[in-house]
This record gives C-alpha cells, structure tokens and sequence, in this order.
C-alpha cells in the first residue's frame, strides 16, 4: 500500500517534517489543539481531498484521502485532529441537496469553513444508536433540538457540524405502507435524521460545549441542545432517514481509521526496530535477543496482513461495491495490528518508553483508542458473526 499514490505520500511527508516531535508533545502537555497542522493540511489541499472539484476540492478518491493519513501517523502525528472532515464529508456529498453543496462545499474546500464534528453518540445510548433520544421537532421553517450529545470531538474547533437526532419517537407507530396507525410499527432504523449545524450560530444560542478531560489530546467534547433552532433548509435527505444518511458513511470512515492504524504501527515498529539494533546491553544488541525481536517480528506481520485488507476495502469502496465485511474487518485487525506494535516498541524501549520525550507513550495512548472508536472490537465481531457468517442477531 505504501506505493499507492506515491507523490501524494511524499508531499505529506514533507508537511508533516515542519510538526515533529516537539510540536506534538507540546500540544499533548498542554492539551491544545493542533491549529497551525490542521491549517498547513487545509492549506494544501489535502482535507478537501475528497470534496468533487466542481466544488472546489481535489475530488480525489478515498484511497488518496486513506494515504494521506497513514503518512500523518507514519510520521508521528495524529490525523485525528482533522480526519472528520473527510469521512463526515460522505454524508453530504451522497445525501446532500444541490443548494447545500452549494452553500457549504466551496467555503470547506477553500477552508473558510471547517466540517470536523459529528454528533451521534449520547450519554444513555452509546453504540446503540437507534435508541439515541435527542429531539429535532418542526417549527414551522426550523427543528428545535433539545438532548444531549457525548464524545463529539473538535466540536470547539468546528464551524459546521452533522447532527443525527431523532424526529420521531422510538416506537412510534407508522402507516408508511399505507396501513392503518397501530398495524404498521416503525422500523427501528426510521425517525431519525440528519442535520447541518452551523455552529457558529449554535453556540451561545441553544447549543453549550463543554469538554471532556481525556488520556490523549483528542479535543473531545459534551454538547447540550436546549431549544437550538436549526434551518430546515439544513436537514440532509429525508426526514426520518437520518440512519441510512450516516450508515452510507461509516465504511468510509473505518476504512480511513484502518489506514491511520497502519500508519501508527509502522512508526512503532521503524521506531522499535531501530533502537533493538542500535541499544547494548550485556555487550549485545538487544534486537539480537529473540524475545525482543519476535514481538517486533509478530506486529509487523500483523501490520501487513491488516494493510492488505484495507487495500481490499478501498478497492471495493471505489468500485461501488459492498464492502461493509472488509472496512470492519480492516478496521479491528488495523487497530489490533497497531496496539501490538505499541506494546512491542515500548517494551523494547524499556523505562526509556514512558519517558514522553521518545514520543511512545503519546503514540500509545493515541492509538489504544481504535479499539473502542469508532466503533468497539466487540460490535464489529457481532457484525461479523451475524451479516457475514448469518448467526442469530446477539441484540
């Protein structure tokens, strides 16, 4: 995969020399968010990667954007400070209406504005989405949003936000199919729907933020709705089909996790390997000791097996085909391949491994992460047992 779109990877490389250590402990320490990155990654392009050029992005395909942030991770950054901007960007470039993409695209693709947050999750619900209970009820012109949304990273540093919120109660009775109320129930997947916020209008206004204190500087947030009023003009695709709008983006997003893992597991192992040949102890090279060296050994075998199947998942993604099996599968053995290359790199580094300096300890907090965001090992391997090998559904 590291031969995949060669120049692009290079350029990156380059970007990402001008933040190096220093920078990113710097903003770990201090908890702050990467501004002067993120901008440097506006200013070349490369969040706009995936915005179609008539909009004026690079309308490159997904496995561009995949590349981008595995070098970001390779090199020791953290992609998560801006990866939100490619994956949410699928909801409205699939489900958006020619007047939003209009409204929004141009000013993303040219940085004015910045789509980095995506609020799903809430306090009770957590993976289960379809029981989410933040309100969106009409207006006249406006939904008025009152709930509660958790883990909603960069939302402080977002001015545009997709919001999932439920225009329907759970359970509520429907006669979409033409028959009577109370014969026909509403499908669990229905009555929710998605919103464009305009956060620089929300808060203050019926939206507060509040952060929330972290193991790594993820600059992830509680949002509070009470009373919000948002456009109608702003509800992407129908009303009441919120889950398929988001759905449609979450192979997208896994696949684009997936790559920032590989790139995470490559910089340990690099990082791993180079100082089990170069550190002496007992008057040899401790890489020369096999139970230093097998575990660096295993993850880089991990690491490769994970890279093909993200390969798979972008091939088939690109291709329009389903590829729900592949970007789960490459998200869970990415993030596992990645852990096993932390854990790896800081046992070969010995105490020397929590001492911040190296850079370790941060790029293992950071990565242990993508073994419960997204979304957790445990809910990709019920998505496998029940889509992939058909057993009974587990809830």
């Amino acid at each position: 995969m590291s031969e995949d779109h060669a120049d692009i990877r290079e350029a990156v490389r380059k970007l990402c020399a001008r933040f190096g250590g220093a920078y990113w402990r710097a903003k770990d320490k201090a908890r702050e968010y990467p501004t002067a990155f993120v901008r440097a990654m506006g200013d070349a392009g490369y969040l706009a990667a995936l915005i179609p050029t008539e909009h004026g992005g690079s309308g490159l395909p997904l496995s561009a954007a995949a590349a981008i942030l595995e070098e970001v991770h390779a090199s020791g950054g953290n992609g998560a400070a801006c990866h939100a901007q490619m994956y949410v960007m699928g909801t409205v470039l699939r489900h958006g209406s020619n007047v939003q993409k209009a409204a929004w695209l141009p000013r993303i693709a040219s940085g004015e504005l910045r789509l980095q947050a995506f609020a799903v999750s809430e306090p009770d619900s957590g993976s289960d989405t379809l029981s989410l209970a933040t309100r969106a009820v009409r207006d006249g012109d406006d939904y008025v949003i009152t709930g509660q949304k958790i883990w909603t990273s960069r939302a402080e540093h977002s001015d545009v936000m997709v919001l999932l919120a439920r225009t329907a109660p759970l359970g509520e009775t429907a006669s979409r199919a033409g028959l009577p109320v109370g014969k026909a129930r509403q499908k669990r997947t229905e009555g929710l729907s998605a919103f464009i916020v305009d956060m620089r209008a929300a808060v203050g206004h019926g939206l507060s933020i509040r952060q929330i204190d972290t193991m790594m500087n993820h600059a992830t947030c509680a949002l509070f709705f009470d009373g919000l009023r948002v456009p109608a003009a702003n509800l992407i695709g129908e009303e009441g089909q919120g889950f398929r709008t988001i759905v449609s983006g979450m192979n997208a997003e896994r696949l684009l996790i997936a790559a920032e893992c590989i790139g995470d597991a490559k910089w340990f192992i690099d990082r791993a390997t180079a100082y089990a040949k170069q550190r002496v102890v007992f008057g040899r090279a401790i890489g020369q000791n096999q139970g230093v060296q097998f575990p660096i050994a295993r993850a880089y075998a991990q690491m490769r097996a994970a890279e093909l199947m993200v390969r798979d998942g972008l091939a088939r993604f690109e291709a329009g085909e389903a590829c729900g099996e592949q970007a789960n599968i490459a998200k869970m053995l990415a993030a596992e391949a990645s852990f096993a290359a932390g854990e790896a790199c800081l046992q070969t580094h010995g105490g020397f491994g929590f001492a911040s300096q190296y850079d370790i300890e941060r790029k293992w907090r950071e990565t242990r992460l993508y073994q419960v965001a997204p979304i957790s090992t445990n809910m990709i391997l019920s998505y496998i047992g029940e889509h992939v090998l058909g057993m009974p559904r587990s809830f």
